[in-house]
Order: structure tokens, then C-alpha cells, then sequence
């Protein structure tokens, strides 16, 4: 890591960097505003809720200078957190992005499902796993230490929280961040009908000595 950037715990200021990190680097990896008429749904599924519903396990990257660059943050228990995102957070955004009925035709309408049905992160084969988490940096933070010192900011707090496991979901096309896992313990977890180009993998939060 370089001497000026810190990795320290989230405060409200940061929403908006938050955000705008989300969308800078959430089509697989890259930035998403090509993509979408409307990224603002990407932060609001991926990246908000977790800030406003479990706070105390959002890291930031913070440049030196006061500004996030990058994050990593999920939460310690996904079948608690998913209830709370369908009764706490899902009425402060629903109106934004309603449902539409029939198939996707548009990168906007396909997101629309994984805001409202949030019970779709609970997954038998992800038991063992019940922690989940995102990380994401801005490109030219990449490739420098700071994703593996955020990965052991978060597995620790896990840790001191008794949680065993951690899970996420990542799109398969997004092969930098494939090595990334890999490289940091992780392992491809077997789920079936996942739904989509994506794989799962998990990792305890043991072993931090070997990050």
C-alpha cells in the first residue's frame, strides 16, 4: 500500500463516493454507465443498503485525503440481512425502480428482480457461508495491495464477530477478479441454478497470516 492511503471504517459523508464507485466498476469490473440508462439501480442493490443496514462492516480505501476510492463491505449473516433489506430498505427505494411484468428487454429492466426479491440471496448450499461481501476499487487503485488489505480488514471484523464463512457472487467474465479470489483462498462453490454468467465462491475467515 502506498503511505498517503488509509483503509478506515465508512461514515455517512462517503455515500456518495460509495456510489459512485459502484457504478465505476460494476459491469463486470468496469464502468457500467455504458450500459445502463440508469446505473443509480446498481449502488442501490449492490452497495447502499449494506451502508444503511449493517454500517459497521463498510470499509473504505480512503486516498489520503479524506475521499474513498475503493470498499469492501456485506454483511455477517445474509438470511438476517435479506429480511431487513425486503422491511427496511426496499420501501425507501422500491417507488425508484418498480417491477414491470414479462422478460427483460433492457441491463436497467434485468436489475429490477434482484432489487425486489431480495430473499434470492439465501441459498441452501450457501449455509456453511452466511456471511456475503462486495469489494470494488476505482481502476487506478487497482493492482496495489489495496483490495487484499481491505479483504483482510472485512475477514477480520468477521472473525471477531464468530462468523465461520463468507460468500459472493461474481460474474465469471470478470476474470482480473476470478485470479483476485483465487489467489486471496477462495474456492468455487457448487450451487445449482445460480442464474446467470456467474459463479459463487467462499472462503473462511481464518488463516488471515496466509493473505
Amino acid at each position: 500500500m502506498t503511505s498517503s492511503a488509509v483503509i478506515r471504517s465508512y461514515r455517512p459523508e462517503d455515500r456518495a463516493a460509495l456510489e459512485g464507485i459502484c457504478i465505476r466498476t460494476a459491469h463486470n469490473g468496469l464502468d457500467s454507465r455504458p450500459v445502463y440508462a440508469d446505473p443509480g439501480i446498481l449502488p442501490v442493490i449492490f452497495a447502499t443498503p449494506y451502508a444503511e443496514l449493517e454500517p459497521d462492516l463498510v470499509f473504505v480505501l480512503d486516498d489520503g485525503q479524506g475521499r474513498a476510492v475503493g470498499y469492501i463491505l456485506g454483511t455477517a449473516d445474509t438470511a438476517r440481512f435479506a429480511d431487513d433489506f425486503r422491511e427496511k430498505w426496499l420501501p425507501l427505494v422500491a417507488d425508484r425502480y418498480p417491477e414491470r411484468g414479462g422478460p427483460p428487454a433492457t441491463p436497467d429492466e434485468a436489475m429490477i428482480p434482484l432489487l425486489h426479491h431480495p430473499e434470492r440471496m439465501v441459498v441452501p448450499e450457501l449455509a456453511a457461508y452466511p456471511a456475503h461481501l462486495h469489494i470494488d476499487l476505482l481502476p487506478e487503485w487497482q493492482g496495489r495491495g489495496h483490495g487484499r488489505e481491505l479483504m483482510r480488514t472485512f475477514l477480520r471484523a468477521l472473525r471477531d464477530r464468530g462468523v465461520p464463512a463468507v460468500h459472493l457472487v461474481m460474474a465469471t467474465a470478470n476474470v482480473p477478479a476470478r485470479a483476485f479470489y483465487d489467489r486471496l483462498g477462495f474456492h468455487e462453490i457448487d450451487v445449482p441454478n445460480l442464474g446467470g454468467p456467474v459463479a459463487c465462491l467462499g472462503r473462511t475467515t481464518g488463516e488471515l497470516d496466509r493473505l
